[in-house]
């Protein structure tokens, strides 16, 4: 082979003897040429970036040259375009205790009723015993129909109202007397009245019959026995006003400083401090009748009186919102504004009216 010929560099591709003479240049001035660094190869760049033999970010190749200058994949806004955060919100004004009824519609009412019964109760006591029959039938009335609407119990209601009003006017005329016979013969009527139907719930029906006929006629005719003494009228007079009375305390003073429950399951709205109030009312009112309003009364039987008043007016209330969380209503009827029904007013009246005509049986006589 002639000493002129030289091999291609390996990766050429190319080799066998040289042809013609060599280009000029300083590569090929008769040295061999020197061995070229291949490139590295560049993988295609992941979507996240590139990341180091640790798993962590590198340098993204796009990324900027300087450091001032802004990547394109996250552009920043300028200060003066960036939306300035909301202002707190103020605080939510402290809401007022409300009594959760139409107070002005409720004291007009109350003073209507009023009037009512004091005209009757001093100017014709008979007058007085029909008011109270009235309330009466209106009151099973409202009883009744919740009753049928809510528990599907159908107390018979012409029984019941012939029965109760015949039981205030036979205990105003034939005493107590009258009016236990007045209670047996309205029993029996809704017994009697209730099997002209079929006899699928006769058993409820009648039960809840006897209940409403001793719950509200019953209990209101010791209404008509305190009328029937010779101060009837102010002994009546004394009743309502230690009810009425220990109602407003408790609401005075369980509205302003109530915060233990009395109840919560029965009634939310009463507290311990209202029950203290309801007392605290109703024997200082009752000292205050008993002194002047009842012959031969003393303040010291007032005081047991309002005492007696508080308790058994608490109760009643308690009584008739266990009915009506039972039938899952809040008022028993709509007769009366801002007060609900009838029977929503009879609450703590029906069970006191016993307990006041005991009482003043026993410290004064029945007149």
């Amino acid at each position: 082979m002639n000493d002129s010929s030289w091999d291609a560099p390996a990766g050429s591709g190319r080799g066998g003897p040289h042809q013609g003479p060599a280009p000029a240049g300083p590569a090929h001035e008769g040295r061999p040429a020197a061995q070229t660094r291949p490139m590295p190869i560049v993988p295609d760049v992941p979507a996240g970036g590139f990341q180091d033999g640790h798993g962590r970010g590198a340098a993204h190749p796009s990324g900027p040259l300087f450091r001032d200058e802004t990547p394109h994949e996250h552009p920043q806004e300028p200060m003066s375009s960036r939306t300035p955060p909301p202002p707190p919100a103020p605080p939510a004004p402290r809401q007022k205790k409300t009594a959760g009824r139409n107070l002005g519609a409720a004291i007009g009412v109350g003073v209507g009723l009023g009037a009512v019964i004091i005209a009757s109760l001093f100017i014709w006591k008979a007058a007085f015993v029909g008011v109270v029959a009235v309330a009466v039938v209106v009151g099973l009335w409202e009883l009744t129909s919740r009753l049928q609407e809510r528990k599907q119990i159908k107390a018979p209601l012409v029984p019941l109202a012939v029965g109760g009003a015949a039981m205030v006017v036979a205990g105003y005329v034939r005493g107590a007397e009258g009016a236990w016979v007045a209670m047996a013969l309205t029993a029996l009527a809704v017994l009697v009245w209730r099997m002209t139907e079929p006899p699928e719930g006769y058993l409820k029906d009648v039960t809840a019959g006897v209940f409403a006929a001793f719950y509200v006629p019953f209990l209101a005719t010791f209404v008509s026995l305190l009328l029937a003494a010779d101060d009837g009228p102010e002994r009546v007079l004394t009743f309502l006003l230690l009810t009425v009375v220990s109602d407003t305390g408790a609401y005075a003073v369980g509205w302003r400083f109530g915060k233990r429950k009395l109840a919560p399951r029965i009634s939310p709205g009463k507290t311990r401090e209202g029950l203290v109030g309801a007392v605290a009312f109703a024997m200082a009112a009752g000292a205050l009748c008993m002194q002047f309003l009842i012959d031969d009364g003393s303040w010291w039987q007032g005081l047991i009186l309002g005492l007696a008043v508080a308790a058994s007016a608490t109760l009643g209330d308690l009584g008739e919102s266990m009915i009506k969380r039972d039938l899952g209503i809040k008022d028993m009827g709509t007769l009366l504004p801002g007060h609900g029904g009838i029977m929503d007013r009879l609450d703590s009246l029906l069970p006191t009216a016993p307990v006041v005509w005991l009482l003043l049986a026993l410290f004064v006589g029945t007149g």
